[in-house]
C-alpha cells in the first residue's frame, strides 16, 4: 500500500503551484494577485492540499502539502520512481528548486493514490 493512500479521500487541488499558493495564503498576496485563482482566502478555515515538486541535492522529491494562512505543511512526500526523475530533472534543466508537479509526476501520484 502507498503512502499517499491514507490521503484518498482528501480534497487535492492538482491545479495549484507554488507560486499560486504563495500569493494566495501570505498576507501581501491576497489583494491584487493576478493568479488564476477568482477565488481568495477568507478565513483562517481556507485551506489547499496540492502537490509539489522539491528539486534539491538528492533529487526530485513529490510532497502532498496542507497550506493555510498560519502556513504549510508537508504531509506526505516520496520519491518518484527513477526514470521519472531522471525526465524531470531534465524538464528542468537540472536547476535547483521547487516545481509545479508536470503531467507524468500527476499520473504517477493518481496511481500512488487511488491503487
Amino acid at each position: 500500500m502507498s503512502q499517499l493512500n491514507q490521503f484518498r479521500n482528501l480534497h487535492i487541488d492538482w491545479d495549484m503551484e507554488p507560486a499560486d499558493a504563495v500569493a494566495l495564503y501570505l498576507e501581501w498576496g491576497n489583494s491584487g494577485y493576478g493568479g488564476s485563482y477568482e477565488n481568495r482566502v477568507k478565513s483562517r478555515n481556507d485551506v489547499s492540499n496540492y502537490f509539489v515538486v522539491y528539486n534539491w541535492e538528492d533529487g526530485p522529491t513529490v510532497c502532498l502539502v496542507r497550506r493555510t494562512m498560519e502556513g504549510a505543511e508537508d504531509l506526505a512526500c516520496l520519491r518518484p520512481p527513477a526514470d521519472i526523475r531522471r525526465r524531470f530533472e531534465q524538464e528542468v534543466g537540472g536547476n535547483k528548486g521547487v516545481y509545479p508537479i508536470n503531467g507524468e509526476i500527476r499520473g504517477w501520484l493518481e496511481k500512488e493514490l487511488y491503487n
